[in-house]
């Protein structure tokens, strides 16, 4: 018989969103009991596997008798709050945040922001073409991941899992300050001769596509990559006793990227290098 530990049962909160009631476990934040709710709050830098760090901004919203619009990822629900998510002072600011971050940065590969764009009506060419950006060419410097710095909102999350939350290798974290801030490694080095462990947990977690594969980013610079004819398979990794769950993502018969459930209690989303790229072994390459 397998013994499940249910832990200490918490008490409800009921509080009020959009003058509806709602009632939440004791330590929700305001973002699961809107997404209990059915509503859709935008959000990039908040993950289901790290905890807040409230760097973008998008998922502000307003809170009865607070003096300014509040974080819905880490704010947390209190007993008889009332919240109001699309008022026309929450809609302006999320409208401002992603002109700012469409302007400065590609968000190309961001999942859903077109379509926030599109919902806030925002305008980010208004700030003209001499709005401050990155422009560096992407970094190729290894065989398993790219760096594409120009895609980059500074979120933290890849700082965060490759540190104390993670990995605890700390390999990466912010460079410079200002605009001249960007994620870096010691010296600003070649990933190779860092101190990264190609574990490739910040990919897991970048919102962005700053850090992705690189076969994903091959396939997209050939203009063959097409999540529309993937396929995801959900397996245990053979090269351990841990038992990591792999999701093996499958175009064409060929493994072009690996992830990892976030709700699995073994990995939350994490692997390590072999999980994450050693799959070459059961397909044929050229």
């Amino acid at each position: 018989m397998t013994v499940t530990p249910l832990g200490i049962p918490r008490r409800m909160l009921e509080f009020t969103i959009d003058g509806e009631e709602a009632r939440v476990p004791e330590g929700s934040t305001i973002l699961d009991a809107c997404r209990a709710a059915g509503k859709d709050i935008p959000t990039l830098c908040e993950g289901d596997t790290l905890r807040p760090k409230n760097a973008c901004r998008v998922c502000v919203v307003e809170v009865e008798g607070a003096r300014t619009l509040v974080p819905a990822c880490s704010r947390k629900a209190e007993p008889g709050m009332e919240v109001r998510t699309d008022t026309e002072r929450a809609r302006h600011s999320r409208k401002v945040v992603l002109e700012l971050l469409a302007s400065s940065v590609d968000l190309s590969t961001t999942p859903k922001v077109a379509g926030w764009l599109k919902e806030y009506e925002a305008k980010p060419d208004r700030f003209g073409p001499d709005a401050a950006r990155l422009n560096e060419e992407p970094r190729v410097d290894n065989d398993l991941y790219v760096r594409d710095y120009d895609k980059c909102i500074l979120c933290y999350k890849c700082v965060d899992a490759c540190g104390d939350q993670w990995q605890n290798s700390f390999a990466i974290s912010v460079a410079g300050r200002g605009f001249d801030a960007r994620i870096a490694v010691e010296h600003d080095a070649p990933l190779t001769d860092s101190a990264c462990v190609y574990c490739g947990n910040c990919i897991e977690v970048c919102p962005t596509g700053a850090l992705s594969f690189k076969s994903e980013f091959d396939m997209r610079a050939a203009g063959t990559w097409d999540e529309s004819r993937q396929t995801e398979t959900t397996t245990v990794c053979a090269y351990c006793g841990v038992g990591c769950n792999l999701t093996l993502h499958v175009q064409d018969n060929e493994i072009v990227k690996v992830t990892s459930p976030h709700d699995n209690p073994v990995t939350h989303g994490n692997l390590c290098i072999k999980g994450r790229f050693g799959y070459q072994h059961v397909q044929n390459r050229d």
